[in-house]
């Protein structure tokens, strides 16, 4: 696992480190030419100082007298090249070639000359190059004195700055990891900085889906235990009665009632089954293309043995011929399935007609039954989950319609209800946009 505060610390405390070398190197580089130009311009005003007073040879040397323990070393040379004083005799520095600064080697190491003229005389004033290099080592190294004490305090800063700036994100997790089902509650983000906004904000639009989901999900368990109560406490009477049964008939009869509400049962499980597979928290599933028009084919050769055990005309009217639509496959087939087993369910008598055909860049599917139909002020509500349309038995589930809603609104369409041919029964209508959004 990589640490950001180890990286944040490793790459600034790096970085500083090595800008500070960087720039120390480069100080102490100027310091020392610095030394190095005073250095001589103290040899020049030496001389200078020298030339502008007015000694002879003898004056001078009174005036240098004791002046041994000077860095430098004062020559004066006459005309004819002969060393007229040196205030070091001990020390051999060679006699001037010219005027002006010169570098001079001897025994006892190298030396930095400056020599001028002055009434036929040559006035040199030397020094050691090792005492001026000592000296400019001490000065450059006296510049490096703020370095050194700045970088550890530099170091301590950052170590502080970043150790403050990341317990914002461990605040943060710690503010995740303290929510539970129970409170998901949004994270507070007034003092957290900008870089980090948006990771609050998307963690606070996640603990709000999520709690819209589980919320969904325990609305969902409530009606779903609420729905299966009644089914299976009908199961266990229609059970003890075949189990009392008296003779052959009775039993028979009352097995034959235990069937049927086994069979309303289980449709109002898959009904449900159908419905937790269509949850908006559910997981997405891949698109691919749909050849509308023989899933709906498929369904209606599946359902004819049913309608026709009920008298009932079924048929089929495909004209669309568009190609696919963009879909889960087995979602689409429930949505049909769902639209096509309601009309078929909710019909005694008469026909139940399937469409499918073109729109405006869309796909039409539509189912039209000569049944009851729905009064038009419950046609929004019947696509709510577990509720039943005024007539409507109470073993039936109530979650077909909102079944439909749901994977019309997956597969960007939209569901209509309206009134059947001649104001008749009902006409239950999706359309799938071809190029959803």
């Amino acid at each position: 696992m990589t640490s950001m505060r180890r990286r944040l610390l490793v790459w600034l405390l790096s970085s500083v480190l090595l800008g500070g070398f960087a720039a120390a190197a480069i100080v102490f580089y100027q310091a020392r030419m610095q030394s190095t130009e005073f250095f001589d311009y103290q040899l020049r005003q030496l001389a200078l100082t020298l030339r502008d007073r007015d000694y002879s040879v003898r004056e001078l040397a009174q005036a240098l007298r004791g002046q041994q323990d000077l860095d430098f070393v004062i020559q004066v040379w006459g005309p004819d090249g002969h060393l007229l004083y040196g205030s070091h005799p001990q020390i051999e520095v060679p006699a001037p070639e010219g005027t002006g600064f010169s570098d001079a080697v001897t025994s006892s190491g190298r030396w930095r000359v400056f020599a001028i003229w002055h009434r036929g005389l040559t006035i040199q004033v030397a020094q050691h190059k090792l005492a001026r290099e000592a000296l400019a080592l001490g000065a450059a190294l006296r510049t490096l004195l703020p370095f050194v004490l700045v970088l550890p305090l530099l170091g301590l800063l950052i170590w502080r700055l970043v150790g403050r700036e990341v317990r914002f994100l461990e605040t943060t997790a710690r503010a995740v990891a303290s929510r539970s089902p129970e409170s998901l509650e949004p994270i507070a983000g007034e003092a957290v900085p900008d870089e980090i906004r948006p990771l609050v904000a998307s963690l606070n639009d996640l603990l709000a889906r999520l709690g819209a989901a589980l919320s969904q999900q325990r609305q969902f368990i409530a009606d779903a235990a609420h729905e299966l109560r009644t089914p299976l406490t009908a199961l266990r009477l229609q059970l003890q009665l075949a189990q009392r049964a008296r003779d052959e008939v009775e039993r028979e009869k009352a097995l034959a009632t235990l069937g049927e509400g086994i069979a309303r049962a289980t449709h109002v499980v898959e009904q449900l089954l159908a419905m937790a597979r269509q949850d908006p928290a559910a997981q997405a599933v891949e698109r691919k293309p749909v050849d509308l028009a023989s899933l709906v084919k498929e369904v209606v050769e599946a359902a004819t043995p049913i309608a026709e055990q009920k008298g009932l005309r079924l048929t089929l009217d495909s004209r669309f011929q568009g190609g696919d639509i963009p879909g889960d496959r087995v979602a689409l087939r429930a949505l049909v399935e769902n639209l096509v087993d309601n009309a078929i369910r909710y019909t005694d008598a008469g026909s139940v007609t399937v469409r499918t055909y073109p729109g405006l860049d869309e796909a039409v599917f539509e189912v039209e039954d000569t049944g009851p139909g729905i009064p038009a002020g419950e046609r929004e509500r019947v696509f709510d989950r577990f509720y039943r349309a005024s007539g409507v038995a109470q073993g039936e589930s109530g979650l077909g319609l909102s079944i439909v809603r749901r994977i019309a609104e997956r597969h960007h369409g939209k569901v209509e209800l309206a009134d059947g041919t001649g104001g008749r029964g009902l006409v239950a209508r999706v359309r799938f946009a071809l190029s959803p959004s």
